[in-house]
């Protein structure tokens, strides 16, 4: 039987020693090159996937975005390539009907993340109908409207600004800012993504209802201030879900 009549029945011919990938570990069993590997396991690594960061990646994922999409499937993961945007994250597929292992864990980003979240898409999009396609904006800013977010259940000033900047800190690794100088900070369009205008909007109102009911008494304040954490933190969750 000639190798076109093998393939034909169903069957693979089989690959010279010579022609195999080589192993890059004791074990290995990989088949696909080590760029793909790599950028397979950035996109399972972490949150986002951004072309202007990851150039080589960016481009590799595009190169090979069926086989590497057909190996997240195999895992209940699905692939998101945003070209707008430049980005590409994943998402866990859940069934009702399968017994689908969960292996991708929400991680929600923190209140403090959150509220600094809300104050950069505010500047983002008053910059973008000004015409500033890149805004920037300094930590002293964000400090300055963050900071009023607050209560005296988040300790005193300093260890408010360390949960600022340590807010910023998680979002330039995710890439939705990228400090240019100390900062000073560009905000990217994956902040659009990250937070849509629609729960920009939920959670504007839901932050101009709390002052509200702040500066209603200092018996409200009071209580306010005893659950602001716990009530806070499940507002913003449920605002972001």
């Amino acid at each position: 039987m000639t190798s076109d009549s093998t393939e034909e029945a169903g069957f693979i011919a089989p690959v010279a020693m010579e022609d195999d990938l080589a192993e890059l570990f004791p074990g290995d069993r990989g088949v696909l090159d080590p760029e793909v590997r790599r950028t397979l396991a950035l996109v399972l690594h972490r949150r986002f996937l951004l072309a202007e960061r990851n150039r080589q990646e960016w481009r590799t994922l595009l190169d090979n975005q069926t086989v590497i999409e057909s190996r997240l499937n195999d895992l209940y993961i699905r692939l998101v390539v945003d070209h707008e945007h430049g980005l590409a994250y994943k998402q866990q597929i859940r069934i009702e009907e399968l017994d689908i292992p969960i292996l991708l864990r929400d991680t929600p980003y923190t209140r403090s993340e959150t509220l600094v979240l809300v104050h950069l898409r505010t500047v983002y999009e008053r910059e973008n109908v000004a015409g500033e396609a890149a805004p920037r904006i300094d930590i002293e800013d964000v400090e300055q409207t963050v900071l009023s977010y607050f209560t005296d259940a988040d300790g005193d000033i300093s260890r408010r600004q360390k949960a600022v900047r340590d807010a910023m800190r998680k979002l330039s690794n995710d890439g939705i800012v990228s400090e240019e100088t100390t900062g000073r900070y560009r905000i990217g369009p994956l902040v659009e993504v990250v937070l849509s205008a629609e729960k920009l909007t939920e959670l504007r109102d839901w932050l101009r209802e709390t002052a509200a009911e702040r500066l209603a008494g200092p018996d409200a304040e009071a209580v306010d201030d005893l659950h602001a954490d716990d009530a806070t933190e499940e507002a913003l969750e449920d605002a972001l879900s």
